[in-house]
């Protein structure tokens, strides 16, 4: 979720052309708000410097963060509302549009998170984070062409790219085509050994190819250097526990991951299988 401090810190900046100190003040307290993670307060401070200045040319800026503010509440109905309107104002910019594609994303509104980054691309051809993030999208409807293409650029433009290649190791692993995929992993972990998502999604494709100890050793790593594990980790380390036998500590992970979010019906299933 990408805010546009930058560009409002810009706004504190040349506060000289802006006609009412009140409309930086609201905004500074946006910032204040935000940082101390009362994000209710965050969102009545962008509103309420909006309505002072319900024209000011910044507010592309503060719809933008407005939306990401009312995302991480859960308030996605009021944050599409918010990416909408800024892109109402400024339709090819860059962050706007990856902000909206991954709410599309989240809410699981593919074809128009697909469309997002569709817009993105045209403008910015070779935009890595948007081919990659597209990439992703394309291997979970199963177009894997398409997202080759995506990630064949990728690599094609940015010589050391690590999303290009991660975004590969993820399409072979999907495509079946595990030891391709576990050549790529293992040089990204070898260069990026602090990357969890590498181990994570290792540690996948050896539960997939029933190397559980392995499995195990890459979920501890993660688990060991993740303050707060997210609930896929959780869901990924008690399938491999149920692989191994370990069912009752199988079933306290799938608990952690439901309570932290995760499929409910998912959840339900695994647990019958730990009675």
């Amino acid at each position: 979720m990408r805010l546009l401090f930058a560009i409002l810190a810009g706004i504190a900046l040349c506060a000289q052309e802006l006609p009412a100190q009140t409309y930086e003040e609201m905004i500074k307290k946006s910032y204040e708000y935000a940082d101390a993670n009362d994000l209710p307060a965050a969102e009545e401070a962008l509103k309420a410097a909006m309505r002072l200045e319900p024209a000011n040319k910044f507010n592309f800026a503060l719809l933008t963060n407005l939306g990401t503010v009312q995302r991480r509440q859960g308030k996605f109905d009021d944050a599409l509302i918010s990416y909408t309107a800024a892109l109402s104002q400024r339709p090819k910019d860059e962050l706007i549009l990856i902000n909206r594609a991954e709410l599309y994303t989240e809410i699981n509104e593919t074809e128009k998170a697909i469309s997002d980054y569709n817009t993105l691309i045209i403008n910015y051809p070779a935009h890595e984070q948007g081919l990659y993030n597209r990439g992703l999208l394309y291997i979970n409807t199963g177009e894997f062409l398409l997202a080759q293409a995506d990630f064949e650029l990728i690599v094609d433009t940015y010589k050391d790219t690590f999303l290009g290649r991660f975004g590969y190791a993820i399409l072979e692993k999907a495509r079946g085509n595990y030891d391709e995929s576990e050549i790529i992993f293992n040089y990204l972990a070898g260069n990026y050994p602090d990357n969890m998502r590498v181990l994570e999604e290792r540690a996948e494709l050896y539960f997939l190819t029933k190397r559980n100890a392995r499995a195990m050793a890459d979920l501890n790593k993660v688990f060991k250097a993740t303050a707060e594990p997210a609930a896929e980790f959780y869901m990924l380390r008690g399938r491999v526990k149920l692989a191994q036998y370990e069912k009752e500590s199988a079933a306290i992970d799938f608990k952690k991951a439901r309570d932290l979010g995760y499929d409910k019906e998912t959840v339900e299933k695994l647990l019958k299988e730990t009675f």
